[in-house]
């Protein structure tokens, strides 16, 4: 039993800060956007990178690219809230029960490191260059944060005892 609560808590905690990434960008939109601007305007990577042709300086496909991004964080948190609220709700219940009750969360961690691998880190930080930049790369944060959707993806999907 010790085993679901962790994992549930563990659903909430990523839901909460998935949450709350997706609650700055949307209330601090003019500071966050300003990083997509720069990743992919591509004008703070190396002067001879030979990479550049692959700038988007479009402001409206920019301000596109944020909202796929925003709604992705959205959609992410939703199922992860949902998720954690699903198990909770079956962390009483026979162990197929709970192994089904945790459908929406391990949807929802797998929209995270969908999002943070494969959009920051493999679209922004190598189709883009992010990593050329000093001042505008992510691939730090986005490690992390694919680490740790990875981590509880692994720990969700292991096997827990049947309730007493």
């Amino acid at each position: 039993m010790p085993a679901r609560y962790a994992k549930l808590l563990l659903v909430a905690g990523l839901a909460l800060l998935v949450s709350l990434v997706a609650f700055g960008n949307l209330t601090d939109y003019g500071s966050n956007f300003a990083f997509v601007h720069h990743v992919l305007a591509m004008d703070t990577i190396f002067p001879d990178a030979t990479i550049r042709y692959r700038a988007i300086t479009a402001p409206w496909l920019q301000h596109a690219a944020y909202a796929l991004i925003i709604a992705t964080q959205l959609a992410t948190a939703v199922l992860l809230w949902a998720g954690a609220w699903r198990m909770w709700s079956r962390r009483r219940a026979p162990m197929a029960l709970f192994r089904r009750a945790k459908g929406l969360a391990t949807a929802g961690l797998s929209l995270g490191v969908l999002l943070w691998l494969v959009g920051f880190m493999a679209i922004g930080g190598e189709w883009f260059g992010m990593w050329m930049s000093s001042q505008w790369n992510g691939i730090e944060t986005s490690f992390r944060l694919v680490a740790l959707l990875l981590g509880a993806l692994i720990y969700l999907g292991q096997q827990e005892a049947e309730p007493e």
